[in-house]
C-alpha cells in the first residue's frame, strides 16, 4: 500500500468507491465517540430522562438532514466539500477561503485532540512525559492519513467495534449497581437546562462534522447509501450513546461517569478509548489536508499532492500539540466553527433550489470531469454568509433557539431569496484549466 493523493482535485471514479458498510463504519465512528457520550452525561445532569430524550430527538434529527443532503450532493458529484463549493455558491476563491477556515479549524481541533490521545498514553505509560506522547501519536495520525481513505477504514474496523465492547461493559457493571428502571424517572441533577438549550448541544457537537460530509461520501456509490449510513449512523452514534451517557449520569449521581468509563476496565479500556479518539483525529486532518489542497490550487494554480500536504500539517499540528499551544485557541476555534453550518445551508440552497450552476456540473458528471469554467467570485454569497455567522453566534449567545441550526437556515433562505431576484452571480467564468482532463485521468490511474 502507498499514501494516496485520494482524488483530491478530483471527482472519486466509480472504480475507486466502496460499498456503504465501509464509508459507514467511518461515519458511525465519528459519532459515536467519547464526546457524544459525555454530551450524553451533560444533558443527565440538566435534564429529566424524557427532557433529554427529546433534546437528543431534536438535535439528530437536525443532524441527519444537514448530513444528508449535503453528502448526497457529494456522493453524485464525487467532490470534496472544498472542490464542490467552486460550483455551490461560493466560486474559486470563496471556496479558496472556505478551504483554509476548515482547514484551520480542523488542524485546531487536531491538534487539542492528539493532546487527548497523548494523557491516555501518557496514564498507561507514564514513564514518557505527555509532550513526547504527543510527538509520537500525532506522527502516527499523520503517515496514518497519509495513506488516505483506504486506510482508515481498516482503523474504523478496529476501533469502532472495540470502543462499543467497552462502553457496554462499562456501563452493564454500572448499571448493576442501581435499579435501572428507577433511571428512567430521574430527574436533572445539577442546574436544569431547557430542551431547547439541550437540542443546541446536540446539533452543536457534530454540525461540522455533518457540513463536511462530502469530504467522506464522494466515496459512496449512490445516494442511497448516504441515506442509509447517516441515519444509522446518527441514531446509533449520536442517539443512542447519547441516551446511555443520560442514564449513567443518573446512575452515577453526578460523578465523573467519563472517569468511570476510563477506570472499570482497566488498561484494556484506555487503549481502546485512545483508539475511537484516533478515529475521530484522523479525519480532522483528512478533511484540513483536501482544503489547503484546494486552496494552493484555487490561489497559485499549482497542484500539490495531498499526501505532502498532510505531512506538513500534521507536523505543524503535531509540533504546537506537543507544547500546549493550541489549548489557548479554543474560544477561536469555536468561533470558526460557527462559520462552517452556513455553508451547508447555502451549499443546500444552490444545488437542490437555485441550481445557477447545477447543469455544468451535471453535464460535466456524465463525463467524469470537472466543468469546464468555474466563477471567480461570488460576493453576494459571501456577504449572505457572513451575516448568517454572526446571526448564528449571537443567537447562540443570546440562547436564542440552535444557533448552528439558526445561521444554517437564514443562509439557505437568503441564499434562495437571492437566487429568485438574480442577485447569484459570479464576477466572471473562467476556465478551470487545460490540465483539468488530463489531471483526472491521471487521478484515476492512481491505485486505489
Amino acid at each position: 500500500m502507498t499514501p494516496q493523493d485520494d482524488y483530491a482535485l478530483s471527482r472519486v471514479p466509480e472504480k475507486a468507491r466502496y460499498g456503504w458498510g465501509w464509508v459507514a463504519v467511518q461515519q458511525f465512528g465519528q459519532i459515536s465517540d467519547l464526546i457524544t457520550f459525555s454530551t450524553g452525561v451533560i444533558l443527565g445532569t440538566g435534564l429529566s430522562f424524557w427532557g433529554a430524550f427529546w433534546a437528543l430527538t431534536l438535535g439528530s434529527v437536525v443532524l441527519e438532514l444537514v448530513a444528508v443532503f449535503v453528502g448526497i450532493a457529494g456522493c453524485r458529484e464525487g467532490l470534496s466539500t472544498s472542490v464542490l463549493t467552486r460550483w455551490t455558491g461560493f466560486g474559486r476563491y470563496g471556496s479558496a477561503l472556505l478551504g483554509l477556515i476548515i482547514s484551520v479549524s480542523l488542524i485546531g481541533w487536531f491538534g487539542i485532540q492528539n493532546g487527548v490521545f497523548a494523557l491516555g498514553m501518557n496514564a498507561i505509560a507514564p514513564w514518557l512525559d505527555v509532550w513526547v506522547w504527543s510527538l509520537i501519536t500525532g506522527l502516527v495520525i499523520t503517515v496514518l492519513v497519509m495513506y488516505g481513505f483506504r486506510a482508515m477504514r481498516w482503523i474504523a474496523v478496529a476501533a469502532v467495534p472495540a470502543f462499543q465492547i467497552v462502553i457496554a461493559y462499562s456501563v452493564i457493571t454500572e448499571f448493576a449497581k442501581v435499579d435501572v428502571g428507577s433511571l428512567f424517572s430521574s430527574g436533572p441533577l445539577g442546574e436544569t437546562m431547557t430542551i431547547a438549550a439541550g437540542a443546541t448541544l446536540v446539533a452543536g457537537s457534530y454540525m461540522a462534522g455533518a457540513t463536511i460530509m462530502p469530504d467522506m461520501n464522494r466515496f459512496n456509490r449512490k445516494p442511497s447509501d448516504v441515506v442509509k449510513q447517516s441515519v444509522l449512523s446518527i441514531t446509533l452514534g449520536q442517539y443512542v450513546m447519547g441516551l446511555i451517557g443520560v442514564l449513567l449520569a443518573y446512575a452515577v449521581k453526578g460523578q465523573d461517569a467519563v472517569a468511570i468509563l476510563t477506570t472499570t476496565v482497566g488498561v484494556i479500556g484506555v487503549i481502546t478509548l485512545v483508539a475511537a479518539v484516533v478515529k475521530i483525529n484522523d479525519w480532522n486532518l483528512y478533511s484540513s489536508s483536501l482544503g489547503i489542497t484546494n486552496a494552493i490550487d484555487t490561489l497559485t494554480g499549482i497542484k500539490v499532492n495531498r499526501v505532502w500536504v498532510t505531512l506538513v500539517i500534521g507536523i505543524a499540528g503535531t509540533a504546537l500539540s506537543a507544547v500546549g499551544i493550541l489549548d489557548r485557541f479554543v474560544d477561536f476555534l469555536m468561533i470558526l466553527g460557527v462559520t462552517l453550518p452556513p455553508i451547508a445551508g447555502i451549499v443546500v440552497a444552490e444545488y437542490y433550489l437555485v441550481k445557477r450552476w447545477r447543469p455544468a456540473l451535471d453535464d460535466s458528471r456524465q463525463r467524469g470531469v470537472l466543468p469546464a469554467t468555474e466563477p471567480t467570485l461570488v460576493p453576494v454569497t459571501l456577504v449572505i454568509w457572513a451575516v448568517a455567522a454572526w446571526f448564528g453566534w449571537w443567537s447562540e449567545r443570546e440562547a436564542l433557539g440552535i444557533g448552528s441550526l439558526n445561521s444554517l437556515l437564514l443562509a439557505g433562505l437568503l441564499y434562495l431569496i437571492a437566487g429568485k431576484i438574480g442577485l447569484v452571480k459570479g464576477i466572471s467564468e473562467v476556465p478551470v484549466g487545460e490540465d483539468k482532463t488530463g489531471k483526472e485521468e491521471t487521478c484515476e490511474s492512481v491505485s486505489t
